[in-house]
């Protein structure tokens, strides 16, 4: 699902660097384009053919067939079996590149003469006709189709070709034959590949579209299932001709954003992927949180209702892909609890803006003329700072046309270029944060393969293939792969294994500080390079640790299978991460997991340890044949056709898994839970030790019960002592608690001797002794509830550090337009802090108790 273009999985195979099983293939992929270079959200809805996610159908050449097969069976496709008229189609190609130093594709343009008249055929720049996924990696040339699917009247124009790749709606891109020819080097120079490939692409939605004769995706079968259903349900009328600014267009845009949005939500979910705060999990929640932001802004849908169209979309599916039915009641309550969540943060992000950044205008003596609109001190018409929207944005999920819609409907407007300046400033932050700068590799043995021996030994002697330099934040590393390696890559939740790569002498060695993969190959980090490169070395793991890992790992198999037991079939696994200190296992459960039932699951993991049942290890098992033999296949894990099934017990645990384990469940030791809590709706988070750590850990809470306990004299009943102390301390705050709100009650007399009548205010401002900021607070809500048009400033220093609390009568607040959490801001400067809050009451914190002098004489600066 997390890819933009199809060939990202076959990479491997373009560069050559995996053997080619199969030189013909066709798939049908979802993909998503919601960032990096090809980012197609902004556009989602506005237009009527760009999509969040898309199923990708393709058809693939790796080494085989190229350009003439290509280009005629596209065409024989599209015009003779899906009868496209030949007078709507347009193709394009490749015209060159002298920078590049690349010839117009003249194989394609011949070839194509051949189906069409010259005068469709359309010279395409780098830009249209040159395809690339990155700055680095396989490239070429590629030929495009394109159908103009305006009426037959507008046809007439002769203008079609024009509309090519020029963002006309009803003129677009149905087919791409990308040309596989080269590799893209980290210097920018273009090396030919090992092989010529094809990769095809046509994007399912734009097909049906046009097959069904619809002017936009959304009319189509495919999504209007969805927006009839929130049309239905909104009470708003689905106007597809709608264009910006007519009615319904805002209505027309929120329904078609749902409809699209709601269909990347599901199936990345039901793929095993939750909404979170970051990385894929947050571009999950990013465009739910678009969705709802629509629904609730033109839709008038202020409750959760997004979650009600997951249903609908499953049935859609059945049959199609089976995975969304099958888990439909789990992805729509994870789609519920963030809906609500989010709502609730909108909420805030609006009441924030009625109240402070109103209020501020009034505090800034901005004025609203009779015709609603704010002016400046100047004259000219107030503007909202970028930098102030783009907080609505990063804080309460606001995006800017709605800041600017809520604006505009206020009296003002926004700074759009600030707002992009202080966007494009945090893109340069991420960035910047994020930036690895990765090197070509380097060939040092090209004609090897690598292996990974592993499972049956932890060191082997072997080659170095090839390396490239890796830098990020600063810091140059290497990575290496090798012919033969024992060491597994970090997959499936367990960890990369770490170690050495020693020389053949094994008198010198580098650290091998972790194990990923890349496009199915092995890839080993490490901070220097050996001196020779070329000779025999010895890959050797890290044995203890890969031990203490694989006891992890095995145990969350029998975790798995005894929470099965214990808390039902549904529970199925949804995420996990198994290193040497402790396991970590996510699944699916819409309860908190008992104390009781967390008991009867640790203890059937613990009989299945000291059973000490054997592994039984089944490697290149037929994927259908392992599945019908009754295995636990884990929600968004891709299979090959051939798997390993790892067995502890065949009426207990059996699971596809590619990940290293112990040899017989006795190698675990002990088991012992750590800990259980939510991650997310639906979701539940279990967390255990195993080995020596459950030793370690299960000493220390013995000697820490006992050290306890001899503070406390070595009572009978050490919990009943230790509840007495409890309550003894909490009745004894209750009795400071009282004296000092006592003395704060005291203080309201003398304090309110020292009103001075300034401009009809009664304003206060003085220090007091008092030990917490809850008695100040109840001193001031006490005189302002005596104390008309009062002007209240107490400033106190408490363990050390002053604070400032500022309270204002509501009635002065709505007369003169004062504002407590801009006046405190203000005050904090003098003691080098800040603060904030509503504009009756506000405080703040600062760092120089000196300042407090300054502060009261600044207080008055504000009523003269």
């Amino acid at each position: 699902m997390f890819t933009n273009a199809g060939m990202n999985q076959f990479k491997d195979l373009f560069l050559g660097e995996v053997a080619i099983k199969y030189p013909r293939v066709v798939d049908t992929q979802r993909c998503l384009r919601v960032s990096g270079k090809h980012n197609d959200l902004e556009e989602v809805g506005i237009d009527t053919y760009h999509h969040t996610m898309f199923e990708m159908l393709g058809n693939w050449s790796f080494g085989d067939y190229f350009k003439k097969e290509a280009i005629s069976w596209s065409w024989e496709l599209l015009t003779e079996v899906y009868k496209i008229p030949k007078e709507q189609l347009y193709v394009s190609i490749f015209e060159g590149d002298e920078k590049e130093g690349l010839p117009r594709d003249t194989e394609a343009y011949d070839i194509w003469r051949q189906f069409v008249d010259e005068d469709r055929i359309i010279l395409g720049n780098k830009k249209d006709n040159f395809w690339e996924m990155g700055d680095t990696g396989p490239c070429g040339p590629c030929s495009e189709i394109h159908v103009d699917c305006r009426s037959a009247e507008e046809r007439k124009d002769g203008k079609g070709k024009d509309l090519v790749n020029a963002d006309h709606p009803q003129v677009i891109e149905i087919w791409n034959n990308v040309f596989m020819q080269f590799n893209r080097l980290k210097d920018g120079s273009l090396k030919p590949l090992p092989a010529k490939h094809v990769d095809t692409g046509m994007g399912f939605e734009r097909l049906v579209r046009v097959l069904q004769g619809k002017s936009s995706n959304y009319d189509t079968d495919v999504f209007q299932t969805l927006i009839q259903y929130i049309s239905d349900k909104s009470g708003f009328e689905y106007v597809s001709s709608a264009e910006p600014g007519q009615k319904g267009w805002n209505e027309a845009v929120a329904m078609r954003v749902m409809a699209d949005h709601i269909r990347a939500i599901s199936f990345v979910i039901a793929d095993g992927q939750l909404p979170s705060n970051n990385k894929a999990g947050y571009v999950i929640r990013r465009i739910l949180r678009r969705a709802v932001r629509y629904a609730y802004t033109f839709l008038n849908l202020k409750e959760p209702f997004l979650n009600q169209l997951v249903p609908v979309l499953a049935d859609q599916f059945k049959g199609v892909f089976d995975e969304l039915y099958h888990q439909k009641d789990f992805v729509q309550k994870v789609v519920s609890e963030e809906e609500v969540s989010f709502l609730k943060t909108l909420e805030q992000g609006i009441n924030y803006f009625n109240k402070d950044l109103i209020g501020a205008l009034i505090y800034k003596g901005i004025k609203k003329d009779e015709n609603g609109i704010y002016y400046n001190e100047d004259g000219t018409k107030y503007q909202l700072d970028g930098n102030t929207a783009f907080m609505m944005q990063d804080t309460f999920g606001f995006p800017i046309d709605l800041t600017e819609l809520m604006a505009s409907e206020s009296g003002f407007s926004v700074d759009k270029n600030g707002y992009e300046e202080a966007l494009e400033a945090q893109k340069n932050r991420s960035r910047a944060a994020t930036a690895i700068d990765t090197g070509d590799w380097v060939l040092v043995n090209p004609d090897r393969e690598t292996e990974f021996v592993g499972y049956d030994t932890t060191e082997i002697e072997t080659e170095i293939i090839k390396y490239r330099k890796v830098t990020a934040k600063g810091k140059a590393q290497y990575q290496i792969v090798l012919g033969q390696t024992p060491f597994y890559a970090e997959s499936g939740g367990q960890v990369g294994d770490t170690g050495r790569l020693e020389d053949h002498s094994r008198q010198f060695w580098v650290e091998i500080t972790d194990t990923k993969k890349e496009n199915g190959v092995i890839v080993h980090f490490v901070e220097t390079l050996p001196a020779d490169l070329e000779g025999k070395f010895w890959a050797v793991i890290d044995e203890e640790k890969r031990k203490e890992t694989e006891n992890n790992h095995s145990a969350t198999h029998l975790l798995h299978a005894a929470m099965k037991q214990v808390l039902g079939t549904h529970v199925n696994q949804k995420g996990s991460l198994v290193n040497a200190d402790y396991l970590r296992f996510d699944f699916s459960h819409f309860a908190k997991v008992t104390d009781e039932e967390l008991n009867q699951i640790e203890d059937i993991v613990n009989a299945k340890i000291r059973e000490n049942i054997p592994l039984k290890e089944q490697r290149n098992v037929p994927y259908q044949e392992a599945l019908s033999s009754g295995v636990t296949a884990l929600f968004g894990e891709k299979y090959g056709d051939f798997v390993r099934v790892i067995t502890f017990d065949d009426h207990f645990s059996k699971e596809l898994c590619g990940g290293t384990h112990v040899k017989a469940t006795g190698q675990i030791g002990f088991f012992k839970l750590t800990s259980e809590s939510a991650v997310a709706a639906g979701v539940r988070r279990i967390e255990a030790i195993t080995g020596q750590r459950s030793a370690s850990v299960i000493r220390e809470h013995f000697e820490l019960v006992k050290n306890l306990n001899g503070l406390l004299n070595n009572p009978k009943d050490f919990v009943a002592a230790l509840n007495k102390i409890i309550d003894d301390n909490g009745a004894l705050k209750k009795e400071i608690e009282k004296a000092i709100t006592e003395r704060a009650v005291a203080l309201r007399a003398d304090l309110e001797k020292q009103i001075q009548q300034i401009n009809g205010v009664n304003f206060i401002a003085t220090t007091v002794d008092l030990p917490n900021a809850e008695a100040v607070k109840t001193l001031a809500y006490a005189i302002k509830g005596a104390v008309q048009n009062l002007f209240l400033v107490l400033g106190v220093v408490i363990d050390g550090k002053p604070q400032i609390t500022v309270a204002i009568d509501d009635e002065l607040v709505k007369a003169k337009g004062y504002n407590a959490g801009q006046i405190v801001k203000e005050l904090a400067k003098e003691i080098q802090g800040g603060g904030g809050g509503q504009p009756f009451f506000a405080t703040a914190g600062g760092k120089d108790a000196a300042g407090m002098n300054r502060v009261m004489e600044k207080a008055k600066s504000f009523v003269f």
